[in-house]
């Protein structure tokens, strides 16, 4: 009976493991912006709602809007320009850029459906207009590519697999995780050198001058010091390492 047992909990996992990919590999569609094949079930009217309900949160937890209006005025101009000046002007985004005061934090990020984020910390050790537009391009390209709700979706993968696995073989948690990271891991890293890409090629048709995307990646190396990185590196990749492909992007894109 125990035996016959194993095989139902088996079945059962491996249902549930075929279901999760199924669901995602139906969800599969082309991103107009970036010709990518993605996959994504998610509307642009659910980003945009996911990323309106999560800001409050998120600006709450660095402190709140940043109190200096001059500052949050160039922040809108420029990401108002790299907006109008591209692909993303064709989106239906609702595109809003906060300056958050933590003054520790060397941070920017963006929520789905185009609420685009910078700390104060990070704002104040840029030295020009031009390395803002780097910072806020990166960030509008993760908007553009639809990373959030990819990564979503992926996740939601991943936790198919756990489940499939730790139901169908006893003892296999470990074993479980260690696959759905791997499921996650080169998503992550990849998306992070698309948004660097699509970055670099809004500044250019904005008119800014790519090479500051460079300089950007030095503030931030120099800003971890030689024993800690900035919390910016915690969900980007070593800027060191990201410089090549960036000046591999403005060769690309420079007309």
């Amino acid at each position: 009976m125990r035996r016959g047992s194993g095989k139902i909990k088996l079945f059962i996992g491996f249902a549930i493991v075929a279901f999760a990919v199924f669901k995602y590999c139906s969800s599969g569609n082309t991103n107009e912006y970036t010709g990518e094949t993605q996959y994504v079930d998610l509307t642009v009217q659910e980003e945009i709602a996911m990323g309106l309900q999560a800001a409050p949160s998120m600006m709450q937890q660095y402190g709140g809007e940043y109190p200096d209006q001059d500052a949050q005025d160039q922040l809108d101009r420029v990401g108002a320009i790299l907006v109008q000046s591209s692909i993303a002007k064709d989106t239906q985004y609702n595109w809003d850029f906060h300056l958050l005061a933590d003054s520790q934090t060397i941070n920017a990020f963006a929520l789905p459906g185009g609420q685009c984020f910078i700390t104060a910390a990070l704002y104040s050790q840029l030295e020009n207009e031009d390395q803002l537009a780097g910072v806020m391009g990166h960030e509008i390209g993760h908007v553009i590519a639809r990373h959030s709700a990819e990564r979503i979706q992926q996740q939601g993968l991943a936790n198919g697999v756990i489940t499939g696995v730790a139901v169908g073989v006893e003892g296999s948690g470990e074993a479980a995780q260690a696959i759905a990271q791997m499921i996650t891991m080169k998503y992550g890293r990849d998306d992070e050198l698309q948004s660097d890409d699509l970055g670099v090629k809004m500044m250019i048709d904005a008119g800014y001058d790519p090479y500051e995307m460079i300089k950007v990646m030095e503030i931030l190396k120099a800003a971890g010091g030689p024993n800690r990185a900035p919390e910016f590196q915690s969900t980007h990749p070593d800027p060191e390492n990201r410089i090549e492909r960036i000046k591999e992007a403005i060769a690309k894109h420079k007309k």
